[in-house]
């Protein structure tokens, strides 16, 4: 089976030195193994996007020598290579889990999930996920959407 590595730098800033060991790494083990680097944009966090950080990462790339054969601005076939742009696949994905019982709908707040993760830090104990605002049903989903 050949070689497929890939490296998903979000474009938040400039691109880590540890981001760069990593898609270093990635590259030369497919270069080694006749295999394949991938290039995709993790674009999905859309407060932090920074517009103008994606041109200085795919520069510092091309400057130190990093080439991909699949990503931005070279296509392929397993395109789209910005994470934004396969919201669609991944909404199918998780229609698929929810139907087979394999995932569930979460209603807690992300203030509500710090909240119970410091109270494990407090008292010194693992953070384990309660679930309580698990939706069960589809109607409990249809309640708590409408609760917001």
């Amino acid at each position: 089976m050949p070689v497929r590595t890939r490296f998903a730098p979000s474009p938040t800033g400039y691109l880590h030195i540890g981001g760069v060991r990593t898609a270093l790494f990635n590259w030369l083990f497919a270069r080694r193994h006749g295999g394949q680097f991938i290039l995709r944009i993790d674009d999905t966090d859309r407060e932090r996007n920074v517009a103008a950080a994606l041109r200085p990462i795919l520069d510092g790339f091309r400057w130190l020598g990093i080439d991909w054969d699949e990503g931005p601005e070279v296509g392929g076939p397993y395109a789209p290579y910005y994470q934004s742009q396969r919201t669609g696949r991944y909404r199918a994905a998780v229609s698929e889990l929810l139907d087979r019982g394999l995932a569930y709908r979460d209603y807690a707040t992300a203030e509500e999930t710090t909240a119970e993760r410091e109270a494990a830090q407090r008292e010194k104990r693992r953070f384990i996920y309660s679930r309580r605002w698990m939706a069960e049903t589809e109607a409990d989903a249809a309640r708590c959407a409408g609760e917001g």
